[in-house]
C-alpha cells in the first residue's frame, strides 16, 4: 500500500465544536459527506477483532472507548443527541460496551461476526459498539484470555482508521480532497453526468432486477505472510495479485459449473492514493477501481493474467471510476432530499452485477495502549448489503482474509488453502512482472 500518516490530515479544531454541534441539531448526519451519507443509508458496517492476553471488564472497555474517541473523533458523529468531538458520558459508554464470560474461546472470531444491524436500532446511541468475550479460567494454552471486537457504521470508519488505531495513532479526518488540484472542467462535467445517469440507471434496474435477500455467511482465514511472499516471488507476480487470484479462483469453483462466472469475474478493489484532487470525497482516503478477471482453469496462467490486468489498470487513469462513484453518491443524496423514499431497499440489494469486492487495508501492527495485549492474527472486515466482500488485513506475521458473502460461497473458502498448498508444489516457468504504481508492504 502507499504510505499514509495521520499527520497528513488536520484534525478538528476546538473552536469548530460549537458550529458542529449546531449543524447536527436537526439532522444528525448533516456533517456527513455524500460518501458517508451513502454508506450510512445503506447500513454498511465494518469490524475489527483480535484475541488478547489480557481480560476485560466494563470499566476497561469504557476506558478503551474513551481512548478511541480521543484518537478518532468522528466516532462522536451521526446519532441523535451527538456532541461532535466531545467525550461520551457514562450512560453512553455503558450502552455501547458489553462483556460476556465463556468457558472456551473456540470458534471465535467467526461465531460472532454479523451484519451488525443492531448499530442502527437506537437512533440516540453512537454508531459503533465495543464488545469482549472473556475466558472464565484465565488464559488458554495459547495465552489468549479474551477476544475483543469493535463494530462500526462504515460511515465513520475505514481500513486506514483501523490501521492507525491499532498503532495508537490519531485517526482524525481533515479535508481529504485537494482543492488546489482541479480536474479539467470537461472531465468533471462528464463524470458528473455519468454519475447522475448511473444513479438513475441503478434505481430503475434495481427495482426490476434486485434479488431477494440471500442467506449470508461470515468466515475468516489467516495465512502466514512469508508463504505469500515466497509464492508470489516464485510465480513472478505481486502479493496483492496473488491474494486476489487465490480468492476469486477458489470461490469460483472447479470444472464446468462456476459459482461466479464462466467467462469473466467482475471485481471492484480498493487502494490508497495520495494524489488527491478536488472531486475526491472530503472524508474517505480510499479509492475504488474496477477490474475484470478472465476465468482460466490453470491457476498459474490465471494469477499472471490477474497481475497483468491490475498493472494495466493502474498504469492508466486510477481516478475516473471513483469520480463517477462520488458523483452518483451526490446525485442519490440530492434525490433523497426531494423524495425521501428513494433510494428504496431494493436499490441497496442491487450490486450491478459485480461478483466480488476485494479490499486491501493498510498494514495493522499493534503498538501502544490501544492494542496492549492483542496478538496476531488481526481481523478486519466489512458488510455491505448483498455484496460479496473479501477484506485482506496484513499484520506483521499474518494476512487475514475476512469474508462476508452469500452462504453458497462460504464452503469454498477452505479451498483457498488447498489451492495454495497445490501451487506451492508446482514447477513453474519464470515470469517477468509488469510495472505497477502500488506494492503491498
Amino acid at each position: 500500500m502507499k504510505s499514509f500518516s495521520s499527520s497528513s490530515f488536520a484534525g478538528q479544531q476546538a473552536d469548530a465544536y460549537a458550529l458542529a454541534k449546531a449543524a447536527v441539531q436537526h439532522n444528525p448526519q448533516a456533517l456527513f459527506t455524500d460518501f458517508q451519507w451513502f454508506l450510512y443509508e445503506g447500513r454498511d458496517t465494518v469490524f475489527f477483532t483480535a484475541f488478547s492476553t489480557q481480560s476485560y471488564d466494563k470499566d476497561g472497555l469504557g476506558n478503551m472507548v474513551a481512548e478511541m474517541v480521543a484518537l478518532a473523533p468522528q466516532l462522536t458523529h451521526g446519532f441523535v443527541g451527538a456532541q461532535p468531538g466531545q467525550p461520551f458520558p457514562k450512560h453512553l459508554l455503558d450502552a455501547i460496551t458489553s462483556v460476556e464470560m465463556v468457558d472456551e474461546l473456540d470458534g471465535y472470531p467467526d461465531k460472532w461476526l454479523s451484519k451488525s444491524a443492531d448499530i442502527f436500532e437506537h437512533k440516540d446511541l453512537p454508531l459503533f459498539r465495543v464488545m469482549a468475550v472473556v475466558r472464565r479460567g484465565g488464559p488458554d494454552a495459547q495465552g489468549r484470555a479474551s477476544v475483543i471486537q469493535v463494530r462500526s457504521s462504515h460511515a465513520l470508519m475505514e481500513g486506514s482508521d483501523s490501521a492507525l488505531l491499532t498503532r495508537s495513532s490519531s485517526a482524525g479526518h481533515g479535508v481529504q480532497s485537494d482543492k488546489g488540484h482541479k480536474l479539467p472542467f470537461r472531465d468533471r462535467m462528464r463524470s458528473a453526468l455519468r454519475g447522475g445517469l448511473t444513479a438513475f440507471i441503478y434505481l430503475v434496474m434495481a427495482n426490476i432486477l434486485a434479488p431477494k435477500e440471500k442467506p449470508w455467511g461470515f468466515k475468516t482465514l489467516a495465512i502466514e505472510r512469508h508463504r505469500l511472499r515466497l509464492l508470489a516471488n516464485k510465480l513472478g507476480v505481486r502479493q496483492r495479485s496473488l491474494m486476489f487470484a487465490l480468492v476469486t479462483h477458489a470461490l469460483n469453483g472447479e470444472g464446468a459449473e462456476k459459482l461466479m462466472s464462466k467467462k469473466v469475474i467482475g471485481a471492484a478493489y480498493t487502494m490508497l492514493d495520495t494524489k488527491r484532487n478536488n472531486t475526491d470525497d472530503d472524508f474517505f482516503r480510499v479509492r475504488a477501481l474496477e477490474a475484470k478477471f478472465k476465468v482460466m482453469e490453470d491457476f498459474v496462467e490465471y494469477v499472471r493474467a490477474v497481475d497483468d490486468t491490475v498493472a494495466g489498470i493502474e498504469q492508466k487513469d486510477i481516478t475516473s471510476f471513483q469520480v463517477v462513484i462520488n458523483s452518483m453518491f451526490k446525485a442519490m443524496r440530492t434525490l433523497n432530499r426531494f423524495i425521501p423514499a428513494l433510494p428504496n431497499r431494493r436499490f441497496w440489494r442491487f450490486n450491478g452485477g459485480m461478483h466480488i469486492v476485494l479490499t486491501l487495508v493498510p498494514p495493522h501492527r499493534t503498538y501502544g495502549p490501544m492494542t496492549h495485549g492483542m496478538v496476531e492474527p488481526l481481523y478486519c472486515g466489512a458488510w455491505h448489503t448483498e455484496v460479496n466482500i473479501c477484506t485482506f488485513c496484513p499484520g506483521r506475521e499474518y494476512v487475514t482474509l475476512n469474508f462476508s458473502m452469500e452462504q453458497r460461497h462460504i464452503a469454498n473458502v477452505d479451498k483457498i488453502l488447498a489451492l495454495l498448498d497445490e501451487v506451492e508444489t508446482r514447477d513453474v516457468t519464470p515470469h517477468v512482472m509488469a510495472p505497477s504504481v502500488e506494492r503491498l508492504r
